[in-house]
Parts: structure tokens; sequence; C-alpha cells
């Protein structure tokens, strides 16, 4: 798997989490999903994403985007 597919797969899986959290526990965990996907949005304009960092340095094979 790539880091690309990792990246997504990720951020799919908090924002689902947060989801599922905000309809079980409180509203407020829909805020995870906000900085999921904020994150999500300037990583594509700048090509800076935290997560790729982390797994770059753990020796996921590199995709296209990251």
């Amino acid at each position: 798997m790539t880091i690309d597919r990792m990246v997504f797969a990720f951020a799919g899986t908090m924002i689902l989490l947060g989801l599922i959290l905000s309809i079980y526990h409180s509203r407020y965990w829909l805020w995870l999903d906000a900085f999921v996907g904020a994150n999500m949005l300037q990583a594509a304009f700048t090509g800076f994403c935290p997560l790729a960092i982390i797994l770059k340095k753990c020796g996921v094979k590199p995709g296209k985007a990251f």
C-alpha cells in the first residue's frame, strides 16, 4: 500500500469515526470531521500532509501525490 492510499484510508476512517461519535455521543465530534476535511483541502493546494511525512519516515512506499 502506498502513502497516498494510506492517507485516504486514514482520513476516511477518521471522518466515519467522527460521524459515528457525533450520532451516539456528542455533536461536537463533528469538529473532527471539519479538521480532517480542512487538512485534506490544504494538502491539495500545498502538498503538505503531516501524516504523509510520518508514513514516509516509517518506510512506507511513496505514491504519486506524496
